[in-house]
């Protein structure tokens, strides 16, 4: 099945646990109004069960889910199915986060069904090592994230970003890269973005604004700023 482009430089939203049901649901909205309003990709995490509602009530962003299984309709019992998934609408999934990590094994199995259901991959890899091996699977999306940084509000320092971005684009020059490690500014969309990467955002910068709508605007901005200064160059 064919997969939705994403266009480049894009942004992700990724709420993890942190809300649910109607505050998900704005939050969404949001996003989606702002993504219309400055075209721009942007994919949003969300709890399964909150799917469907974001779904129905956007039609500009790339609804991601936030885990699922390399399974098939049948046994399973409290696995994600990604049929369930393409069925509520899902567009992207995220694979391998630190905070639910995977096995090689079975992080190519859910590769590989999300594959035959056109669903994007975006799979999180740690150090320069592990952004290699997951690039050697071909998924559509990388995040290139050391774990150490999650959520501190320190981004990763500019050899770490260079040597990830070159290491992961000499495999497959396709594959799109997300830099998002302790992100919460415009600032640091806009270097990440500078430095080479295809996409950012985050979670905690943006949960935690005093303004999650302004944040939000904020790193769009950035994004579009990068991408007024590449065509201004070509």
């Amino acid at each position: 099945m064919n997969k939705r482009k994403i266009k480049a430089p894009f942004l992700i939203i990724n709420p993890k646990s942190y809300i649910y049901g109607e505050e998900s649901l704005e939050l969404a909205k949001i996003a989606d109004q702002l993504a219309k309003e400055y075209n721009i990709d942007v994919m949003f995490t969300a709890q399964l069960v909150d799917i469907p509602a974001i779904v129905q009530h956007t039609s500009q962003l790339i609804v991601t889910a936030q885990h699922m299984d390399g399974i098939v309709p049948g046994r399973g019992m409290g696995h994600v199915l990604p049929e369930a998934l393409k069925h509520a609408g899902v567009a992207a999934v995220v694979l391998n986060h630190a905070e639910c990590p995977l096995t090689m094994a079975n992080l190519d199995k859910a590769m590989r069904r999300a594959d035959e259901l056109g669903i994007i991959t975006i799979v999180c890899a740690d150090s320069i090592a592990q952004c290699k091996a997951v690039a050697q699977l071909k998924p559509d999306v990388i995040i290139c994230e050391p774990t150490s940084l999650i959520g501190t509000g320190h981004t990763s320092d500019d050899s770490y970003i260079l040597e990830t971005n070159e290491a992961v684009k000499a495999i497959d020059s396709s594959i799109l890269i997300i830099q998002a490690a302790g992100v919460s500014t415009g600032d640091d969309v806009y270097r990440v973005i500078t430095q080479g990467a295809d996409g950012s955002g985050g979670t905690s910068g943006i949960l935690n604004a005093p303004n999650r709508k302004e944040k939000i605007l904020e790193m769009i901005k950035a994004l579009k700023r990068t991408e007024k200064e590449r065509i201004e160059l070509s």
